[in-house]
């Protein structure tokens, strides 16, 4: 596939007064009372305010996604996407800066399809509050950030794997229709930004799989193996927001009574899916929030073969969906499962490693390097084998 380039639309984009706010910080102007209700909601996250390094760079992505939201607002797009739709590319000049939006019209489709409407996409991602920052595990170089109502995660990607990203997206879209409820991660904008004549960096959009991230007690990133999946904990009594990983997990079990048959069945099908597309190293997120007395038991009043977009709306769906659950009646409800006594938060991400020659040579010298031991470069059927078997041996 040909690398992401500037298309033939170039525009200048729209200059509305919060658009301009962008490039100061709007966190010196909000009341008291609104940064006191966010407190608690916020432990162990950090505002990206004047001073932080990244300041200047998350001012120009909201900017740059209120502007290119703006685009699929005014011109809203009917039916289901089209090859030209998926090839799309718009930049819009700012001052200082391009943004490029990259199949937008195919985002706005998937943007549409969960119910998420364009104007509160445009809100969260916009001007209205600074970007949130947590500490990663990553190895990788990548920037991360959380919209300033937490509902949609951000994060720096590499040219490669934007490409994998959109040479995927076809195939994406139609195996979301056919699984509506997958856990596959709702990518919802795919991005580049350059200033004056610097390198483009390139940025995704997604649904955050930890939203609503209020009463979350622990957070996971699963992969299947060993090497590399150990984090130390943050000190008892701290407020940082920590991703753990495989090693961490020693121990413990995701208790979803009924609902583990559907959770088996859908790894099977995201991960084969992920296989045919030649896709490794990506990661279970998993997260625990205990459910409280009036919370459990609520998902036996659904109505089987119904959805609840990201509003809470209900919606039937096309005939040849596949493996269908009864969702709970909350926000962000495809990502979510209620046990008996514990909701997990579960989602697949980071989805854009092909094995390649790069990852083919990698995987030589870790098996010199690590005999005997696991490790996350293996081949896509190995690794979506082993990462089933993983969820199977954790869950009753």
């Amino acid at each position: 596939m040909a690398a992401p380039s500037p298309g033939p639309r170039e525009v200048l984009a729209p200059s509305p007064e919060a658009g301009r706010k962008a490039t100061t910080s709007s966190s010196g102007r909000r009341g008291l009372l609104w940064r006191l209700r966010d407190k608690q909601l916020r432990l162990g996250l950090f505002e990206v305010s004047p001073g932080h390094e990244l300041h200047r760079l998350t001012c120009m992505m909201q900017a740059g996604l209120w502007a290119a939201t703006q685009v699929s607002m005014d011109h809203p797009h009917r039916g289901l996407p089209t090859e030209e739709d998926f090839s799309e590319v718009l930049t819009q000049v700012h001052e200082g800066f391009e943004l490029g939006t990259l199949a937008g019209p195919a985002f706005a489709c998937l943007r549409h399809s969960l119910g998420l409407a364009e104007e509160d996409y445009q809100a969260a991602l916009g001007p209205g509050g600074p970007y949130l920052q947590f500490l990663s595990t990553s190895k990788s170089k990548a920037s991360f950030f959380l919209s300033h109502d937490q509902r949609f995660f951000l994060k720096t990607q590499r040219r490669r794997e934007v490409q994998a990203l959109l040479a995927h997206l076809p195939r994406y879209v139609q195996h979301l229709q056919r699984h509506p409820h997958s856990l596959l991660a709702r990518l919802l904008g795919v991005h580049s930004l350059r200033v004056a004549r610097g390198k483009k960096k390139y940025f995704i959009v997604m649904q955050s799989v930890f939203y609503p991230a209020g009463r979350i007690s622990e957070r996971y990133d699963i992969k299947g193996c060993e090497v590399s999946r150990w984090v130390e904990p943050a000190p008892e009594g701290s407020h940082l927001v920590l991703v753990l990983k495989d090693l961490n997990f020693q121990g413990k079990t995701i208790n979803l009574g009924p609902q583990r048959s559907w959770l088996l069945r859908q790894m099977e099908l995201d991960t084969a899916f992920l296989q045919e597309l030649n896709v490794l190293d990506y990661s279970l997120l998993l997260a625990f929030q205990h459910l409280q007395e009036d919370e459990r038991g609520l998902g036996s009043s659904l109505v089987f073969c119904t959805a609840r977009s990201l509003q809470g709306v209900q919606k039937p769906y096309e005939p040849g969906a596949q493996n269908l659950r009864l969702l709970p009646n909350c926000p962000n409800s495809l990502h979510i499962l209620d046990g008996p006594e514990q909701r997990y938060f579960l989602g697949l991400v980071d989805l854009a490693t092909v094995y390649g020659l790069r990852k083919r040579l990698e995987y030589l010298w870790k098996m010199l390097r690590y005999p005997n031991r696991t490790f996350s470069t293996v081949s896509p059927a190995v690794y979506a084998r082993r990462l089933c078997q993983w969820v199977e041996a954790h869950t009753e």
